[in-house]
């Protein structure tokens, strides 16, 4: 059983959707305690990290998070999801949750630090391709290299240990689109709206 945690911030009606065209048993709720039995969690998200964290406060899902991803629960992060896993976010200079180490930064901070002024627009939306990493991961397992993925964000994750991220995207830098470290994985784009690739790798972790 999947459970989809709903704290409020999340983009729930697409990954509602993807996992119903999956024919995926799941459950959706804004109360930890329904989610205790179900044997995997997708984490999805939208907005502002600090209002996210806010919400998972209220709700409770922070305790609940890092209580799950102690146990080794596989957690699946998806776009702000795959962002307030990590310890600090630039956006609203808010502490996250803390379960992998890495901070997340905005795009024009990075290119600063890096030296560099690409010519393009913040925030990186569209469709992008990535390039496999550090042995990529199972989730990608029969999804083609050159496979398109959609994204939609402002920040990108910054790991400390750099080995953790399996697929690199190209947006002026190189940019984590896939970091999994234990039972948790994250993705940086949207899998529920990135078509036929992104159904096969939803379909990979319900499995």
């Amino acid at each position: 059983m999947v459970g989809i945690v709903d704290y409020n911030a999340g983009n729930i009606k697409s990954v509602e959707r993807a996992l119903g065209f999956l024919k995926a048993e799941y459950v959706l709720s804004k109360n930890p305690a329904d989610l205790e039995k179900c044997d995997r969690l997708i984490f999805p998200g939208v907005g502002e990290a600090k209002y996210a964290m806010e919400q998972l406060k209220l709700t409770g899902f922070d305790s609940f998070l890092k209580d799950w991803a102690q146990a080794e629960k596989p957690l699946l992060g998806v776009c702000l999801g795959s962002q307030i896993i990590f310890e600090h976010s630039e956006e609203g200079d808010v502490d996250c949750l803390g379960l992998l180490k890495g901070t997340i930064r905005h795009f024009e901070s990075v290119w600063k630090d890096s030296g560099i002024s690409p010519e393009l627009k913040v925030p990186h939306m569209g469709w992008n391709n990535l390039e496999y990493a550090n042995g990529s991961s199972p989730l990608f397992d029969g999804v083609d290299s050159k496979s398109d993925f959609y994204f939609v964000h402002s920040y990108l994750i910054q790991p400390d240990d750099q080995s953790i991220v399996k697929a690199w995207a190209d947006y002026g830098c190189k940019v984590p689109a896939c970091v999994s470290q234990g039972s948790i994985t994250a993705f940086q784009f949207h899998p529920e709206k990135s078509g036929r690739a992104g159904l096969k790798i939803l379909e990979n972790y319900i499995k």
